[in-house]
């Protein structure tokens, strides 16, 4: 496979870009127990976006490693897994914003989250952020007990373990390093991004 993008995405920040049908992207943890946020869009329709339902029903589980698919809202395949270190990631929970860390840490400040850093850096596309789905939480280690409870654990993630997609359309992808202190065990680092064609 030939690479043509290598970028490294900041603590609590984003990066987006265009991902080509059946090209590869490549997703790592650089540190060790750090979220990425991905969401992607139809690049020839962006009405078409990732879809947590629609993954989650098609799946027929919560839980994602090589070989599910990610669907968008038309129940179309956007995403698929090819390979994964980790095998635990999570697409319940919503992108972190302000809110979020209003209710759970107790802080109103304004700083960054990855809603804001998805909805910064998909502004070029004109892609608005209420129309922002659920983001496909890579490396997030949330787990669901008997009673329905969710509770947020440290990732299982270690240094430099990845994840590999293949696009199943021409896309735009947006993702983050997750800047929710529980997601990444009170630690903000950086997330690695290839992509292959």
């Amino acid at each position: 496979m030939e690479q043509w993008l290598d970028y490294k995405i900041a603590p609590r920040s984003g990066f987006s870009f265009e991902l080509p049908k059946d090209q590869y992207l490549e997703v790592t943890d650089l540190e060790g127990q750090q979220v990425s946020d991905l969401i992607c869009f139809n690049k020839n329709d962006l009405k078409e976006k990732l879809s947590s339902g629609k993954t989650l029903d098609f799946n027929e589980s919560i839980h994602f490693s090589e070989g599910s698919r990610l669907y968008s809202n038309r129940s179309n395949v956007m995403l698929e897994i090819i390979k994964d270190d980790v095998r635990d990631h999570d697409f319940l929970l919503a992108p972190c914003c302000n809110k979020t860390f209003e209710h759970f840490y107790n802080d109103p400040s304004d700083r960054p989250s990855c809603l804001g850093n998805l909805s910064k850096n998909l502004e070029s596309y004109g892609i608005e952020r209420d129309d922002i789905p659920n983001a496909f939480n890579i490396f997030m280690n949330v787990e669901v007990d008997s009673s329905g409870k969710i509770s947020v654990l440290p990732p299982k993630s270690g240094p430099n373990d990845k994840i590999l997609f293949q696009a199943k359309q021409d896309l735009v992808v947006c993702l983050t390093a997750c800047s929710a202190e529980a997601s990444n065990n009170y630690a903000f680092k950086p997330i690695g991004i290839k992509a292959y064609r």
